[in-house]
């Protein structure tokens, strides 16, 4: 009990002695040892870490877990904190249903109830099919977005983070300490007291150095934690750009089977222009050789075309690799395997999203998003 006692004591007059010694030094009343300047850069550098590590996690969450309207804020929060718990158990966060997925079945059920067999009821199956697919790949965005790029995140705030702080709190009550022994020493007259607030001032400058050197390392590794953050960085805007291909692909085959839908879009007698073609595909199809025009072939490459008289140009044919299936929505077009190889050519005055492919003795247009087009 007596030793409770005395280690209680000597903690309270340490602390008393800190707080003493930090108010002195805000007042200038007393001598403040200073960091170095690489030191100090080194501390600006992991504040600035972990404030922007912050940021951007809140930010990516709220990215993957949208919540526009304030009555869904406590559903997004249970959410988020389910999450943190699973994780923490190491177990799998079960599947929940996306947005996407939900109006699929809203709009199936809506089919059915409405009449699946009337144009509106097939308009809104096929959407549906379509918004349970971008639900699909929503989700699997969202899992490999938390896996590779949240979760490194939160383990740096609550791992490397909370060690630095923690040795940085340290480092602080030893420089304390050392600026306490210093001002003892210079109070001390008698050469006793002076032997003593010397031999304390070693101790303490000793303390303070191995400490410093300790959160030294510690805050050079901050480095290291920016090249894992950049990796992590990488695969989610791969992650991203897979998700955004795939519904990219989903809207295309969804706007191509609607404009095949008879009574789809009434009162609308002008063709529609694809949204969805960009320059980037119509200078891709530039460079693809041209073949003599085709008798029959209207200007907008859409009229029927003769495949059959089509022949490929003697020289100068490219080769595709196919990215993704693709099912023929007629006999004018060439089904596709994904990962097959094809020629492609194109013929003057096609839609720039086309091009016609050739597999062995089979020939037809092919979309050319679904292609990566080779040298």
């Amino acid at each position: 009990m007596d030793f409770n006692m005395k280690k209680l004591a000597s903690d309270a007059g340490i602390f008393f002695t800190r707080a003493v010694q930090f108010t002195e030094e805000k007042f200038g009343q007393a001598e403040k040892t200073e960091l170095d300047a690489h030191f100090e850069n080194l501390l600006a550098r992991a504040d600035s870490t972990k404030n922007w590590t912050e940021k951007i996690l809140r930010q990516t969450e709220v990215l993957l877990q949208p919540n526009p309207r304030p009555r869904c804020q406590f559903l997004a929060n249970s959410a988020r904190v389910e999450e943190f718990l699973y994780e923490k158990l190491d177990r799998k966060v079960p599947s929940r249903v996306t947005n996407g997925e939900l109006l699929a079945q809203y709009m199936s059920e809506a089919a059915n109830e409405l009449g699946p067999e009337t144009p509106y009821g097939k308009t809104l199956i096929k959407v549906g099919e379509t918004e349970k697919r971008l639900g699909a790949a929503e989700r699997d965005f969202i899992h490999s977005a938390s896996i590779n790029f949240l979760t490194p995140l939160r383990n740096f705030l609550e791992g490397d983070w909370r060690t630095i702080s923690k040795e940085r709190r340290i480092l602080q009550n030893r420089r304390l300490d050392l600026d306490a022994s210093k001002a003892r020493l210079k109070k001390a007259k008698a050469a006793e007291a002076k032997a003593a607030a010397e031999q304390e001032l070693r101790v303490a400058q000793t303390e303070f150095d191995r400490q410093a050197e300790v959160t030294r390392l510690l805050l050079e590794g901050i480095s290291s934690t920016h090249v894992n953050h950049l990796r992590c960085l990488q695969e989610f805007v791969e992650s991203q750009a897979t998700y955004y291909a795939q519904c990219y692909r989903h809207m295309l085959d969804l706007q191509k089977q609607l404009g095949r839908f008879p009574g789809t879009f009434v009162g609308n007698t002008e063709p529609a222009s694809s949204p969805l073609s960009s320059a980037s595909l119509a200078t891709a199809a530039a460079t693809i050789p041209v073949v003599p025009t085709v008798v029959g072939m209207s200007s907008t490459g859409e009229a029927a075309i003769s495949l059959d008289d089509v022949a490929p140009p003697a020289s100068g044919t490219r080769k595709a690799r196919v990215l993704y299936d693709y099912e023929a929505g007629d006999s004018s077009e060439l089904a596709l395997l994904a990962d097959e190889l094809i020629t492609v050519y194109s013929l003057p005055g096609m839609d720039p999203d086309w091009l016609i492919g050739e597999r062995g003795n089979r020939k037809g247009k092919v979309p050319v998003t679904y292609l990566e087009l080779l040298s």
